[in-house]
């Protein structure tokens, strides 16, 4: 059976691939904060993939299809794709901020990372980098959870609302949107900086 007919057989063998290259490179061998970082990547590659995917296709894509006289409209992305969408969007938004946590508690970093690099032990510049990427991953998790996610329920009809509280919820979800998009560039440089000794 092919492993690339499927997506999770295509996400599957990609691990598989980066396990045996991980090992083949590293005789230590991997440890439970490796496991966890890997982790943290995979999930946080799903999360700003589809949040770019939202702001960058699906709006554009539903505004051309509201405008297009005659076609068939959005009424397919609204129903099949953007739910689904949403679903694994705030999934693994919560996931990569818990997997980050995770891996920051296990290294001793937690304090240190979100104080900024003021307390706690560690290297300062360290806790100071990856804090500011930890802190606008908080934030970013807060848009998807508790402004994104409530509002796109009354966009795409998961909870009644009225035409007035729909048009209000679509500028909310989008403003939030668009926030995460602006801060997700900052926030990965740091995220890679940190281990660099610098922000990128």
């Amino acid at each position: 059976m092919n492993p690339l007919k499927s997506a999770w057989g295509t996400i599957i063998s990609g691990l598989v691939i980066a396990a045996v290259i991980g090992l083949a490179t590293d005789l230590t061998g991997p440890d439970s904060a490796r496991i966890v970082i890997w982790a943290h990547v995979i999930v946080g590659i799903a999360w700003i993939g589809l949040l770019y995917y939202f702001n960058f296709v699906q709006v554009q894509a539903l505004a051309e299809a509201a405008a297009d006289e005659g076609g068939p409209g959005g009424a397919g992305i609204t129903k099949y794709v953007a739910p689904r969408a949403l679903l694994w969007f705030r999934w693994a938004a919560l996931a990569t901020w818990l997997t980050g946590a995770t891996y920051l508690l296990e290294k001793g970093n937690f304090l240190s990372a979100f104080a900024l690099g003021q307390a706690g032990s560690g290297d300062p510049t360290y806790g100071l980098t990856i804090g500011i990427g930890a802190w606008l991953g908080t934030i970013m998790l807060f848009n998807v959870w508790i402004l994104i996610w409530p509002n796109q329920k009354k966009v795409l009809g998961i909870v009644e609302a009225s035409a007035d509280e729909i048009a209000k919820a679509k500028t909310t979800a989008l403003m939030a949107s668009r926030t995460n998009t602006m801060l997700s560039l900052p926030m990965l440089m740091s995220m890679v900086g940190a281990h660099h000794g610098f922000f990128l």
